[in-house]
């Protein structure tokens, strides 16, 4: 039985194999008896970074009172475990004498709270981001230490924004202060990453080819599967239906987008959007199943890049989101980008969704999770970096509270929240960024 081990408690690392295929296991009752000592009563902390370019409509944002604003009603059902932050800062993001380059700034400094170096060369400098520190600290418990994903691709050198590297501006995620965490924004790349895809490093007519004749990677490991499934209890059986399932399903909509024709070409100066809310959705699909199946505890996923100028014609905003952040308090304007933001935030429901219904030795996933969403820019017209619309989801298997609105004073770091994630992770740093506090 090559795939998964033969005594009766199976690993936490185990995995179905077959026909060059590899299958990870979610959390399975079955495993509980093979951790030794105090790990048994410890769940892991899965840690995620959601960034969104351009700010947001912050009237539409900001609860009034204890009130669910416009934008963050679709969230209300998940009240308890979604809080609303107000009053947060990213000092990084401000110009400190460098002039314009908000969008750079804003995206670079995200995860790291520091200031980047004004350059379009080679020397790049900010900080290690929140994720990698989490990341390095912990990530030799998975096999991916981290997940790094993004919606839009975009050029490691050369400059995107008044004298700044593209690497801010593509870019949240730094292993080190010099050297960006490439990110994959194909999402059958990322699902051949956490499967083994055999098919991944074939040219393009192979890959057509294979494609004709491919069968789902479950289908590969059918036979491990079934003698898996012969030897667990029936809420066991349940779990690894339910997975099977979700991935199964995920493979289909994989195929079809592949199978779909290419988008019509744009105006002049927007990204070609076609399909985009699909791959969304698929992005957070993959990040819930790497996470229900321990293949990683950290990820990161960039929506848009600094400065996006996608067009969202998917909820009737054919405009560029950056060209239309430039709205000059035009109601219009700002009714289309509260299209937009709803539209993430819709996204992000399905995604907290997703996790929620996720169990793992008796508590979901979204309970184990430590996410936080948001833009490094408050109003776009404004470019302004405090006020910054900000949103921390999860519990930290019960290490912080969420729910709620959380009121800071104005100007409070956002790294004072980074600062509470790293010490429930178990990570004692005495600081992270230009923090004051932690948070929790």
């Amino acid at each position: 039985m090559a795939g998964f081990v033969t005594r009766k408690a199976l690993s936490r690392r185990a995995l179905l194999l077959g026909a060059g295929a590899s299958v990870a296991l979610p959390w399975l009752d079955a495993m509980q008896s093979a951790l030794a000592g105090p790990e048994r009563d410890r769940l892991p902390i899965r840690s995620g970074f959601v960034f969104v370019p351009n700010g947001a409509s912050m009237e539409d944002w900001t609860p009034k009172g204890s009130s669910w604003s416009k934008t963050l009603a679709p969230l209300k059902p998940l009240r308890r475990s979604v809080q609303v932050w107000t009053g947060l800062a990213l000092d990084g993001a401000r110009a400190h004498g460098d002039g314009p380059g908000d969008h750079a700034r804003a995206a670079g400094s995200f995860l790291t709270c520091a200031h980047p170096r004004k350059t379009g060369g080679a020397d790049l400098q900010v900080a290690v981001s929140i994720d990698q520190v989490i990341a390095q600290a912990h990530g030799d418990a998975t096999p991916f230490a981290s997940l790094e994903l993004g919606l839009e691709p975009g050029r490691a050198g050369g400059v995107c924004d008044s004298g700044y590297s593209c690497a801010y501006s593509n870019n949240i995620s730094w292993r080190t202060p010099s050297q960006p965490m490439a990110k994959e924004t194909n999402p059958r790349e990322v699902f051949a990453r956490l499967f083994g895809d055999p098919d991944d490093a074939q040219s393009r007519a192979e890959r057509e080819q294979r494609a004709r004749e491919r069968k789902s990677v479950l289908d590969a490991v059918l036979g491990d599967a079934r003698r898996l499934g012969a030897r667990l209890g029936p809420t066991d059986r349940r779990k690894l239906d339910e997975y099977f399932t979700a991935v199964r399903e995920l493979e289909k909509r994989l195929a079809r987008g592949e199978s779909e024709e290419p988008a019509p070409k744009m105006p002049e100066g927007l990204l070609e959007g076609g399909g985009y809310p699909e791959r969304l959705r698929i992005m957070y699909d993959l990040i819930a199943l790497a996470w229900q199946t321990d293949r990683t505890r950290v990820t990161s996923l960039m929506v848009g890049n600094g400065g996006s100028n996608i067009s969202y014609r998917s909820v009737g905003v054919p405009e560029g989101h950056h060209n239309l952040s430039h709205h000059g308090n035009d109601k219009a304007k700002l009714a289309r980008i509260q299209k937009i933001d709803a539209f993430h935030i819709e996204q992000f429901r399905g995604f907290l969704e997703r996790l929620d219904g996720i169990e793992e030795r008796g508590k979901s996933l979204l309970h184990q999770s430590m996410i936080v969403y948001g833009s490094a820019i408050g109003d776009g017209n404004r470019h302004n970096h405090e006020d910054l619309p900000i949103l921390f989801a999860g519990r930290g298997g019960g290490r912080v509270a969420a729910g709620g609105h959380k009121k800071e004073p104005r100007d409070t770091p956002l790294a004072n929240l980074y600062l509470g994630m790293l010490r429930a992770n178990g990570i004692n740093a005495p600081a992270f960024g230009d923090s004051t506090k932690s948070a929790f």
